[in-house]
């Protein structure tokens, strides 16, 4: 039945990660006041002054592939909602999506803290954005979604064992 409780929790994934996909995921200023580096889904880009007589340079590289796994985990949470007759895939599903949103996590972490350190402030980490904690909730959800899943499961066998 699409009205349980796992069934909001497994929609809620894919709200989440449509969210992450559409806003920013972090930012961070510069040294100079017109310096920034953004992280969306689709890329990082930094904006560096040269000097004061020329325009700032901007480098962009694609991080495509973040975007790609969190279209992903929409799609397998959908896919999911709707597997409400087969408790154990919808379990499975909810393990590859909880391993899909370590390795976004993982991805930006890297990208944030470990590749983005020697721009501007190296005492500074940047603010993490509205994208960054929608990533959290993803996982948040996807961890209740398999603990109602389970108990569902749980239940379902403890009325057959008193059949």
């Amino acid at each position: 039945m699409i009205q349980r409780v796992q069934s909001i929790f497994l929609f809620l994934i894919a709200v989440a990660m449509v969210l992450a996909l559409a806003n920013p995921i972090w930012e961070k200023a510069g040294l100079q006041p017109n310096e920034m580096a953004n992280l969306t889904a689709l890329q990082y880009s930094q904006v560096q002054a040269v000097d004061g007589r020329t325009a700032p340079a901007t480098y962009v590289t694609p991080v495509w592939y973040l975007a790609l796994l969190m279209g992903i985990v929409a799609i397998v949470a959908l896919v999911a909602l709707f597997q409400f007759k087969n408790r154990l895939l919808q379990t499975a599903l909810c393990a590859v999506n909880a391993l899909m949103l370590t390795a976004i996590m993982g991805i930006i972490l890297y990208r944030t803290l470990y590749a983005a350190k020697s721009y501007g402030s190296p005492d500074s980490q940047g603010d993490f954005l509205f994208g960054f904690y929608a990533v959290i909730a993803a996982l948040v959800f996807n961890a209740l979604a398999n603990r109602f899943i389970r108990r569902d499961e749980k239940l379902v066998r403890d009325s057959d064992r008193l059949r």
